[in-house]
């Protein structure tokens, strides 16, 4: 096991430095003067330019801006923004709680919803009560998150007046404030998610339902309660988490739109705000930020495998 996690973390050490290299260029690549960038007008000073260039280092080759960017991020320096001039770690981190806390409610809304789903439409397949649900998790996946967020700004306000709260409110400040804020934009971010999810359960319950050891399960007389959940339930949880792990990033990138759609001051309204002024120190940070949680999801996913199947070793 520890054999496999090292060469699983020197993998991801490459993987971050590939896409550090692919963001680094990209953004260099995208239209527009830094100088105007800066000083927030078309017309700017050479001389000035000048200037601009040689504080941001911008005058030196871009083989060796990349190194300079890489040693500096390995001694925790990550840069500062082109307007604000503010760290560019520092605005990360203080809106790293809110996405966090985002991302894990969609994933209890997904998972509450679509295991229990996948689970009952496998054990009744075919029959009326399948059908319905397999009609309502294709219907899941044709709604937009951000359709359904905007949705359920729209009607609650107009029906009954309510809308959630603006902003946000620390978990441990005000607990009951702070899930008002969230569970909106939670549950239209993990619905999408429990439509896919619910219909890979179903197809691998149907699978592992099937096995000789879950009709021994049942010829030795264990309620079909135990065999569904204890015997059927885990080892169908495999191409489950596969899934899951995969779509955590489709969860990052809808909080981009959801966090502006509800005013949310998360990392992902700081992506888009950053993507829009062209501000690349702060894009660069938060892609990287992004790259190294979904490669440590990945491991994470990989390593539950054994869990879930004892059969499954690594070496």
């Amino acid at each position: 096991m520890s054999q496999y996690i090292v060469k699983r973390a020197l993998f991801a050490l490459l993987v971050l430095l590939t896409i550090s290299i692919v963001v680094f260029t990209a953004v260099r690549l995208i239209p527009g003067d830094v100088c105007a960038i800066v000083l927030a007008t078309p017309d700017v000073d050479e001389q000035q330019c000048q200037a601009i260039r040689e504080e941001l280092g911008l005058d030196k080759p871009v083989v060796t801006q990349y190194f300079v960017y890489m040693g500096n991020l390995a001694r925790g320096d990550w840069g500062t923004t082109l307007i604000s001039k503010r760290d560019v770690w520092g605005e990360i981190r203080t809106r790293i709680p809110l996405t966090i806390e985002l991302t894990v409610l969609s994933t209890v809304f997904a998972i509450a919803i679509a295991i229990p789903v996948g689970v009952v439409s496998a054990i009744r397949q075919d029959g009326p009560l399948d059908y319905l649900l397999r009609f309502v998790t294709i219907g899941w996946l044709s709604i937009p998150s951000f359709w359904l967020g905007t949705m359920l700004i729209i009607f609650p306000a107009k029906w009954w007046g309510y809308s959630p709260p603006i902003g946000y409110v620390d978990f441990w400040h005000d607990p009951a404030k702070n899930l008002e804020q969230l569970y909106l934009p939670a549950f239209a971010l993990g619905l999408a998610l429990s439509a896919s999810l619910a219909r890979v359960t179903r197809s691998a319950m149907l699978e592992v339902l099937r096995q000789d050891y879950i009709r021994t399960a049942r010829a030795k007389g264990l309620s079909g309660q135990v065999v569904v959940i204890r015997h059927a339930l885990k080892n169908a949880m495999i191409p489950v988490i596969t899934l899951f792990g995969l779509q955590v990033g489709v969860l990052f990138g809808g909080t981009v739109v959801l966090e502006n759609i509800f005013s949310l001051p998360g990392l992902g309204n700081l992506t888009l705000g950053a993507a829009l002024i062209k501000d690349y120190p702060q894009v660069q940070g938060l892609v990287l930020f992004f790259a190294a949680i979904l490669v440590l999801n990945n491991l994470v996913v990989d390593l539950s495998y054994a869990w879930f199947d004892p059969r499954i070793r690594y070496h």
